[in-house]
């Protein structure tokens, strides 16, 4: 996450939020009470977060450190009932995200 520059990001996020009718999301919404575990964007009443993936491009040793770390802060939070959404920080830029987040908003 220290890679990303997450303030033009949050900025369109909460635009798209408002122009979807959604509420804006959470910035490193803490989602587990025993650790320091947080998600880069979250909706807690939705139980859906939003992971930018800044690191995904780096060298493979790594990348794969950096999997195994997130793999079982990810696991916890599907066991607690979250659903996590991975994009990489273009992606997000696209607004690739919001078809994701409102059908999961919507039950679908």
């Amino acid at each position: 996450m220290s890679e990303v520059h997450f303030e033009p990001i949050s900025l369109l996020m909460r635009t798209h939020s408002r122009e979807l009718g959604i509420p804006e999301p959470e910035r490193e919404f803490r989602f587990c009470d025993d650790r320091k575990w947080r998600f880069d964007f979250a909706w807690p009443e939705l139980k859906i977060a939003i992971e930018v993936e800044g690191g995904v491009f780096g060298t493979k040793d790594r990348v794969g450190r950096c999997f195994r770390g997130k793999a079982g802060r990810h696991n916890r939070a599907t066991v607690e009932g979250w659903r996590v959404l991975r994009f990489t920080p273009g992606q997000v830029e696209r607004g690739q995200w919001r078809d994701p987040v409102m059908a999961l908003a919507s039950g679908n």
